[in-house]
């Protein structure tokens, strides 16, 4: 029989805390009960002795020390979990938001999970499409990869996820079994609905599971909402061989959601405020994506997070850099220039790139022409600081095709429609025309037969 807790020692933001409680455990489910009919939910985070802390999901507004009956489940928290959850949308803690009733299913899963064990990963090799040609052609996504991006605050990421989620597939035929799992925490319900309806219009919906956690709801949600979306993402990669590509944003929200509830628990604060353990927190999320030997499936995550005035030296995106493999970065500057997507190519990076990419995977000159790319674009940046300096009329000629250059790659290369869908063959054949326009001496990270195949300058001068 269980036990009822009619008295709370103190109730603080949207935790409670109880004490002379026995027989508990950390991450156990909490069922609350106000005013002997209002039902709330809540999960222990704290324990301390005979002294529990509890979050409350649905907030505690209106719960005081005596009008509230606590009783511990003896469970975890869950999530239902089967090939019915494709197409459907949930909030923050797995409850369906569609109008379409509960998932009928009686499998459920922890929605806290395990990360991968390091000596079970498999290597990821294969490459997934986004239809985006800076992501495709210079920090490309492998199939398995942690890649976040870093944005800022109003630069339009959440148009970029959408653009993603509906053109993202796997090359060969393994694309049949591709799923999408997103999860946005802390959204404003005009954005919420802007990613329902992007993919509704888009027609993939039928492959996409969301969980959306409002700005408006309670912030405890908003620590779970990450957690029910990879739990899900596990299930139809490791149960149901499903390649899933998950989309998290904004991780932002989720770390400062982690801030406030670490201040209420009076912890010690570290950088900036941030509890000590964010980078075991954030691990935790991020290791649950890979493959695993032996398994058909595959979890691939994309994080996204804004940086707070810009700096990538923030804890959020500093840590977050360590624990994933790559990042891509979004230029305030290209922004304002009206370019979409505002990706700036020198600092993003994708480490596992180069193990995904050739003539097995994309195409033979693949590497060569993203490394002549990168070279070119970084003697962009050099020619436009001197041209600031001396003008640019008084540059030489290859400075001044340098800067021609550049501005080709932003305009053209770099930004595409938002609707737009770009094949991998169509990038890198954009890569070379624009790349054309340089003399071919100056193509000193291309092998000599990728140059006579490809080229399409005039290879005499």
């Amino acid at each position: 029989m269980r036990k009822e807790y009619l008295k709370l020692e103190k109730v603080e933001g949207p935790l409670i805390v109880l004490t002379n409680v026995h027989d508990v455990q950390y991450g156990e489910l909490v069922s609350i009960r106000v005013d002997g009919s209002e039902n709330r939910k809540g999960k222990v985070i704290l324990i301390d002795g005979t002294r529990v802390v509890v979050q409350v999901f649905e907030g505690t507004a209106g719960i005081s020390a005596n009008n509230a009956a606590v009783t511990f489940t003896g469970e975890p928290m869950t999530v239902p979990v089967s090939e019915e959850i494709l197409g459907r949308t949930f909030n923050g803690v797995g409850e369906p938001i569609d109008g379409m009733g509960e998932v009928l299913t009686n499998v459920r899963r922890n929605i806290n999970g395990r990360p991968i064990n390091p000596v079970a990963r498999k290597y990821p090799r294969n490459f997934i499409q986004t239809g985006i040609s800076a992501i495709d052609a210079l920090m490309t996504l492998i199939r398995g990869q942690k890649l976040p991006i870093f944005s800022g605050s109003g630069i339009n990421h959440n148009q970029l996820a959408a653009h993603i989620v509906k053109n993202a597939r796997i090359e060969g035929d393994d694309n049949r079994n591709f799923a999408v799992v997103f999860g946005a925490m802390g959204v404003k319900h005009d954005d919420a609905d802007f990613f329902v309806r992007s993919f509704q219009e888009s027609g993939v919906s039928d492959h996409v599971v969301m969980y959306i956690n409002t700005a408006d709801a309670p912030i405890v949600e908003r620590i779970a909402t990450p957690r029910c979306a990879l739990t899900a993402a596990e299930y139809l990669a490791f149960e149901l061989d499903m390649h899933v590509l998950v989309i998290l944003t904004d991780m932002t929200s989720y770390a400062e959601a982690l801030r406030e509830i670490s201040s209420a628990k009076e912890e010690v604060p570290s950088r900036k405020g941030y509890p000590g353990y964010l980078y075991s927190d954030l691990s935790t999320i991020y290791e649950r994506a890979g493959m695993i030997k032996g398994r058909e499936g595959s979890i691939t995550l994309i994080p996204i997070l804004t940086m707070p005035n810009d700096d990538i030296t923030h804890p959020i995106p500093d840590l977050t850099g360590f624990i994933t493999e790559g990042q891509i970065v979004l230029s305030r500057e290209l922004n304002q220039k009206g370019i979409y997507p505002p990706i700036d190519i020198l600092p993003s990076l994708s480490r596992l790139m180069k193990d995904g990419i050739g003539k097995d995977y994309t195409r033979e000159d693949h590497a060569d022409l993203a490394s002549q790319i990168f070279a070119a674009y970084s003697r962009v940046q050099d020619v436009r600081s001197l041209s600031q300096i001396i003008g640019e009329e008084d540059l030489g000629d290859i400075d001044r095709l340098y800067l021609e250059f550049g501005r080709e790659l932003e305009n053209r290369f770099i930004s595409q429609g938002a609707d737009e869908n770009r094949s991998i063959a169509e990038t890198l054949d954009l890569g070379w025309e624009i790349l054309s326009m340089l003399p071919v001496t100056e193509l000193d990270r291309i092998r000599t037969e990728f140059v006579q195949k490809y080229y399409k300058g005039k290879q005499n001068r």
